[in-house]
């Protein structure tokens, strides 16, 4: 029987959880928890698709986030924004053959170079389906303002990232500054994070397409709808989600996630900070704009949004 994309992606690959159950009482916690994370994806899922008229049938385009280990059958949802460099420097590790062994050593922008890493859209119908059902799945997530406050500052605040504002900042500042200089139309280099915001819930931002990688929603992304992912990790505790996943494909001996030690990292005091510039409708249409990631990945609606 032939098989359309969609209907294989519902499988998960249970074989993986059968055959690694932990023995290490440390590790069967582990087990409990990411099964916990897995059933709020479903019911998230169940809900939002009796209260949704919409119904999409994914295609290999789709699944371009989506990085596939042959040797290790793993794939990686990257969402950017969380830790994806270091893992998609982990995942050049490990389909690397021995090519490199310590992922600190790659540099970030190699990091970032598709040809490097394969990814699902790139495999015929009958292999993507294989690969859905018996590979181990997992993405990382993070609190989505606390992401997205992080993209903010990263793309639009660093005077490096010009190539962002020349394409994303002299439109924002085109489009919702008023009396804009001369200067700021064309390098667009110094977008204000209630314009960045007035961007993203702007309905002509939608009709434009997709919204950019930096800030797109994980569901988006990595369509937990249609793939039912083995293992969610998260941002707040990364070393230990992903060596729970490095331990789970057998190479947890040789191989440790890069310690994560970064001053200059997005806080929840941070991004309150920010959200206090934007207004009160301006919060609540962002968090219609992310309330899927919030309520897939048990986020609680932060103490700082004036939704009312």
């Amino acid at each position: 029987m032939h098989m359309t994309l969609t209907e294989s992606i519902l499988f998960t690959s249970s074989r993986f959880l059968l055959l690694y159950l932990p023995k290490q009482p440390e590790l069967s916690g582990a087990a409990v928890l990411h099964q916990t994370r897995r059933d709020q994806v479903v019911d998230s899922c169940r809900a939002y698709s009796a209260s949704s008229r919409k119904r999409r049938v994914l295609t290999p385009a789709d699944l371009k986030h989506l990085v596939v280990d042959e040797d290790h059958e793993l794939i990686y949802c990257y969402v950017p924004k969380v830790a994806c460099t270091n893992w998609k420097r982990v995942m050049m590790v490990l389909t690397g053959r021995g090519k490199y062994s310590d992922p600190m050593e790659i540099p970030s922008n190699e990091a970032h170079i598709p040809s490097n890493l394969k990814t699902l859209n790139q495999y015929s119908i009958s292999e993507i389906n294989h690969r859905l059902k018996n590979y181990l799945k997992f993405l990382f997530v993070r609190e989505p303002f606390e992401r997205l406050v992080s993209a903010y500052r990263n793309k639009f605040t660093l005077k490096y990232n010009s190539s962002f504002h020349k394409r994303f900042g002299t439109r924002i500042i085109r489009r919702y500054r008023k009396n804009a200089t001369q200067e700021a139309l064309v390098n667009g280099a110094d977008v204000k994070f209630k314009e960045f915001a007035e961007y993203l819930v702007d309905p002509a931002t939608q009709r434009d397409g997709p919204l950019n990688e930096h800030w797109q929603t994980v569901y988006q992304l990595c369509h937990p709808c249609h793939i039912h992912y083995d293992m969610v990790g998260k941002y707040d505790t990364l070393e230990e989600d992903a060596n729970y996943v490095l331990r789970l494909v057998g190479v947890g001996d040789s191989l440790r996630f890069p310690s994560y030690a970064k001053s200059t990292r997005t806080t929840d005091a941070m991004t309150a900070q920010f959200f206090s510039n934007i207004s009160t409708q301006q919060q609540i249409q962002l968090y219609q704009l992310y309330k899927l990631d919030f309520l897939m990945y048990n986020y609680t609606t932060p103490s700082y949004l004036r939704m009312d």
